[in-house]
């Protein structure tokens, strides 16, 4: 079976952000199929992550309720290690993150993460 997530090679962690490196395995389930000839881990994969690490890491938010920013600028292939950024602000209630490497910006972009049960209108 594949693996589901990167390869974590190092991580600083403070109050509100975490700097993961990564080492993106070829083996990455994300990458079947997406495309064969020419594989790049999907931007889904790369907000999953973001959330994932975002509410482990940094315990932010709960509950999905939307996105702004979202950029895709350059694809994230497979063996590249690759910096991701993640900042948790608390009273916005949003999740920053970035995803980069030697290459460039690879992602960039704001996860709205709601604490409450109930999402305002």
């Amino acid at each position: 079976m594949s693996q589901r997530k990167a390869t974590i090679l190092e991580q600083k962690l403070s109050a509100n952000k975490a700097i993961l490196t990564l080492q993106v395995d070829p083996e990455l389930i994300y990458f079947e199929g997406h495309f064969p000839h020419y594989p790049l881990l999907p931007g889904v994969t790369q907000i999953d992550w973001a959330i994932f690490y975002g509410k482990k890491l940094l315990n932010a938010g709960g509950h999905f309720a939307g996105m702004e920013a979202i950029k895709f600028q350059e694809p994230i292939l497979p063996k590249s290690v690759i910096l991701l950024t993640l900042t948790w602000d608390v009273e916005k209630q949003k999740l920053h993150f970035s995803y980069s490497s030697q290459t460039g910006q690879h992602a960039s972009g704001r996860i709205k993460l709601f604490v409450n049960k109930q999402m305002p209108l």
